[in-house]
């Protein structure tokens, strides 16, 4: 913890206007909460985000960057060089940290996928076409809607999240192993 008192501080600070996930009205910042970022090269940087209540529902909500995926301490960039097959990883973690993002891809994929395919059908959007045939990875089926380009996670992280749709990681010592 002593990292996060030392290191320097980054704002972030949605250029956007983003109304409320959970009923769409508008949101106003109510303050400001530290949050803990490592990088692939194990670099660690506190970023500054902004706490949103609407004023609706009354809800709080972070503004979080696109290189961030709720819950995760680790880059975006990070997880999907773990998910990525043929990708060199040059990500610093520990095996266990890397089968844990693989674990968690594969059980979100599907449910992912199905966030999306309602979004599409809510915002009369052409439907998410699936492939006829079962590919194997977790990569490999969210590349068929967002497309496998660097940032991939981050594409299909970002409509989940807005649209209030996502499911809190469980915790490490919750997961099963095989």
């Amino acid at each position: 913890m002593s990292w996060l008192r030392r290191s320097p501080a980054f704002f972030v600070r949605c250029a956007e206007i983003v109304p409320s996930p959970c009923c769409t009205a508008k949101l106003f910042v109510i303050g400001s909460r530290k949050r803990r970022v490592i990088g692939a090269a194990g670099d660690k940087r506190t970023l500054v985000i902004r706490r949103l209540r609407c004023q609706e529902c009354r809800r709080i909500h972070h503004e979080l960057p696109d290189f961030l995926v709720p819950y995760k301490h680790y880059e975006s960039g990070c997880v999907e060089q773990a998910a990525s097959k043929n990708a060199t990883l040059s990500v610093a973690a520990d095996e266990s940290t890397l089968f844990r993002w693989r674990s968690w891809l594969k059980e979100r994929t599907t449910y992912w996928l199905g966030c999306v395919a309602s979004l599409a059908t809510r915002f009369q959007l052409e439907p998410v076409r699936h492939s006829s045939v079962a590919t194997q990875t977790a990569h490999q089926r969210i590349g068929l809607v967002v497309g496998d380009a660097p940032g991939w996670l981050a594409r299909i992280v970002r409509p989940v999240a807005n649209a209030n749709l996502w499911l809190h990681t469980r915790f490490a010592f919750l997961s099963a192993f095989p």
